[in-house]
């Protein structure tokens, strides 16, 4: 069995790096997820004891004091980080400038919704997933659409 300092790679892209013990994470290790962002933790034989996860941009999840989109705040990290941009320029998305949604396509969040093939891709057009009959509905009626940008709505 797996001793000592190592890195493992599971098939999901994640990838631990960190101490383990009779096969299982034993000590500091951290998760890394395979598009930035990971889980840091102290483990006992697999199971975290106590731990951070942090997102890919940076923000670091806290349980306690959780003020990130809680309802009172609907501020993007980067805003609350660097502040508001000045009156009449909006900001529409974490990411500033926003990623530039293909014609006929919505940004769901994590890539672009083709309504057509309800196929999800990520922002470098790799394959994510089928959208189901609810996740169709639920991206048609809240997401970004190319239209809203380019101002003519496809037919």
């Amino acid at each position: 069995r797996m001793e000592g300092f190592g890195c493992y790679a599971l098939p999901t892209g994640t990838e631990y790096r960190g101490w383990l013990w009779d096969g299982m994470f034993h000590g500091k290790g951290e998760l890394g997820l395979p598009k930035g962002g990971g889980f840091r933790a102290l483990w006992d034989r697999g199971v975290p004891a106590q731990g951070k996860y942090t997102f890919a941009d940076g923000l670091e999840y806290e349980k306690e004091k959780w003020h990130y989109c809680d309802g009172y705040d609907r501020r993007f990290y980067t805003e609350i980080c660097s502040g508001f941009k000045p009156p009449g320029i909006p900001q529409l998305t974490n990411l500033d400038p926003p990623q530039i949604i293909p014609k006929g396509c919505y940004d769901c969040g994590d890539g672009f919704y083709n309504p057509k093939t309800r196929v999800v891709v990520d922002y470098k057009r790799k394959f994510l997933r089928n959208a189901d009959d609810a996740e169709h509905e639920w991206i048609l009626g809240t997401c970004r659409k190319a239209w809203d940008i380019t101002e003519d709505k496809p037919k």
